[in-house]
């Protein structure tokens, strides 16, 4: 076993001693809690810590998966990108989905934006013209508590749809 981890974290590569030593990182460690606590990007959020919400969303090597049931060990060599990683780094513009997702106007509380985004660009990486089946399925993992108020599950899918034939 590696007693260290290589990340690759929106464009900025972190090296990490892995053991039970002060400032090394536990084995049991999740990504979510070295985003958050070591590395401060708070926009990767924990919420239900079982995978369920899509709250703590990122994308690992162009995939969508839940930071707080990947351990950062099983990390190593992967290319991470978190929602504050959907800006270009040179003009600090939002990525073109991000943004559109953003201007959706039927979200009430906005908790969820940044998991869906995450979970909508790993839709458009594998499918540049997603149908809505893909798009209903890729956001299946994404939990919305005011699913009735802001129809995460069908004005957004159209809303995504649409945006994918616009293009």
């Amino acid at each position: 076993m590696k007693d260290y981890v290589v990340l690759n974290i929106n464009g900025d590569d972190y090296t990490f001693a892995l053991g039970t030593r002060r400032g090394q990182i536990p084995y049991s460690e999740t990504l979510v809690q070295t985003l958050r606590e070591r590395i401060g990007l708070t926009g990767t959020d924990l919420s239900c810590g079982q995978g369920f919400c899509g709250r703590c969303a990122v994308l690992a090597d162009g995939k969508v998966i839940a930071s707080c049931m990947t351990l950062t060990s099983e990390c190593d060599g992967k290319k991470i990108v978190t929602i504050e990683g959907m800006k270009n780094r040179e003009t600090g513009e939002s990525d073109p989905l991000a943004r559109v997702i953003s201007d959706y106007p039927g979200f009430q509380c906005q908790i969820c934006i940044p998991g869906i985004i995450m979970a909508a660009k790993a839709i458009f990486n594998k499918n540049p013209h997603p149908t809505e089946s893909e798009i209903r399925e890729g956001l299946s993992g994404n939990f919305c508590r005011l699913e009735k108020e802001c129809g995460i599950r069908t004005r957004l899918v159209s809303y995504l749809v649409r945006y994918s034939n616009s293009r």
